[in-house]
């Protein structure tokens, strides 16, 4: 997109979200947060039993003291940090609009190196979901077809009437006793008395959804439970995605949970994720929890060497002929070339789905190319979720890119050229180099990740 160009491309550095949650995390100061196991914020507040208020008096301290809005890049380790010792382990849930991401990270002393021990998984669970579940409500009061014929002749008011909702979905807290109302845009009423003959108010009356009223405001007035059960599918996945979590070998023992993202802001799901853990660990919210990645993202690129060691995510290597050996490969993958015997389709594993690797880490490989005179090596790359996989037809493998090695100009007397390639896997990006071994000579490798 114009960021870099192709001579300077390592000006660009990629940050995964997970990880600049995590890195963010450890640099928070402790008036920078929310300790939900205490249920105070720690600035001097007293304590309070609600979750919601925490969070709000937090807020309001921050914008009165303008100075702790100041986002500080210290070397210095957060007083949260210095309480975990070599070995502990703390879960980053990062709550978004679309997905929900889970990360387990260990910490190695001296440096306060972070190793990933748990890749991070997740699903479509962020806030948006709630959004839907409104749009289903709004299905069942005043029927799918006027809703979808709304959205296509009236999307200005339809994007007015999901805004509207957004304001009061931030509203909703478990202890909230009074409604909450939704604004109706002028167009959605008229539209709906000229689609259907009759008004709003006749729709919500006769919808048997009791819950949701009709103000005389020209409003939708929905009850604090009506608003909750909005949320709870999407707490649901989220919270039954947390327990698998917790109930892995590899993640006994969790010190902290920060919750970060701006659907992490919200009451209901705060007090969730505390219900479902019952105190097995604390739970941490940093106060703008909505720019935790951002924040992170940036420390990341002032150092990216804080990430020691990573999981991958998925099975990859290249595909490539072995010779063929009766009784060991399939008798569909034999290639008789020049009158040698060859077994095509061979998945040759540079690196297995969740294993660790080492940031810097290299895998090498020497590769022939077919005739003495070409001028291009092409490899196709091939990935899987498998950890094991034996060749590149199996279910479930897909090509992910093209390894092109430029072997011109390094034509030698050798019988036999020889190109060794050396994949570099512990980075956020997968980065390729070659060397021609007769010559010593440096190839031009690149993998291009867009040719599927």
């Amino acid at each position: 997109s114009g960021l870099v160009s192709r001579e300077n491309p390592e000006q660009l550095i990629i940050a995964l979200e997970p990880e600049a949650a995590s890195i963010y995390c450890r640099k928070l100061r402790l008036h920078q947060m929310v300790d939900l196991g205490t249920q105070t914020t720690q600035n001097g507040f007293s304590p309070t039993e609600n979750v919601g208020s925490g969070m709000t008096q937090a807020k309001e301290h921050v914008r009165r003291n303008r100075q702790s809005r100041t986002f500080l890049v210290e070397n210095v380790i957060g007083e949260l940090w210095s309480e975990l010792e070599e070995g502990d382990r703390y879960v980053v849930v990062d709550c978004g609009g679309g997905t929900v991401d889970l990360t387990v990270h260990q910490i190695r002393l001296p440096e306060g190196h972070l190793k990933e021990l748990y890749k991070a998984s997740g699903g479509p669970y962020g806030s948006i979901g709630i959004d839907y579940e409104f749009e289903k409500l709004l299905c069942k009061i005043f029927g799918q077809d006027f809703i979808d014929q709304f959205k296509i002749k009236r999307p200005a008011a339809w994007v007015d009437l999901m805004i509207a909702f957004e304001s009061r979905k931030r509203a909703a807290a478990p202890d909230r006793t009074n409604p909450l109302n939704i604004n109706l845009p002028f167009s959605f009423i008229d539209y709906y008395k000229k689609f259907r003959g009759h008004s709003v108010e006749h729709a919500l009356r006769k919808s048997n959804v009791d819950f949701v009223k009709w103000s005389s405001q020209g409003m939708l007035r929905m009850s604090p439970d009506a608003m909750n059960s909005l949320f709870k599918p999407t707490i649901d996945h989220i919270i039954q995605h947390l327990t698998e979590l917790f109930d892995k070998p590899e993640v006994s023992d969790i010190k902290f949970l920060f919750l970060v993202g701006g659907f992490a802001e919200s009451p209901l799901l705060q007090q969730a994720v505390q219900n479902m853990l019952q105190g097995r660990s604390r739970i941490i919210i940093p106060h703008d929890v909505g720019l935790t990645i951002l924040k992170g993202a940036v420390l990341f690129g002032l150092d990216p060497s804080v990430i020691k060691v990573r999981r991958s995510p998925l099975t990859y290597g290249v595909g490539v002929l072995n010779r063929f050996v009766e009784g060991k490969h399939p008798p569909e993958k034999l290639l008789v070339k020049d009158g040698t015997r060859w077994c095509t389709d061979v998945f040759d594993t540079f690196i297995a789905a969740d294993q660790s690797v080492a940031l810097g880490e290299m895998v090498k490989r020497s590769y022939t190319p077919a005739k003495p005179s070409q001028q291009v090596i092409v490899i196709h790359v091939y990935c899987s979720e498998k950890d094991s996989v034996g060749f590149i037809s199996e279910h479930g493998v897909r090509k992910c890119g093209t390894l092109r090695l430029d072997v011109s100009g390094t034509e030698s007397t050798a019988p036999r050229r020889e190109i060794q390639t050396l994949m570099q896997f512990g980075d956020t990006e997968i980065r390729a180099m070659a060397v021609d071994v007769s010559t010593g000579r440096t190839v031009k490798a690149s993998i291009d990740f867009l040719s599927h």
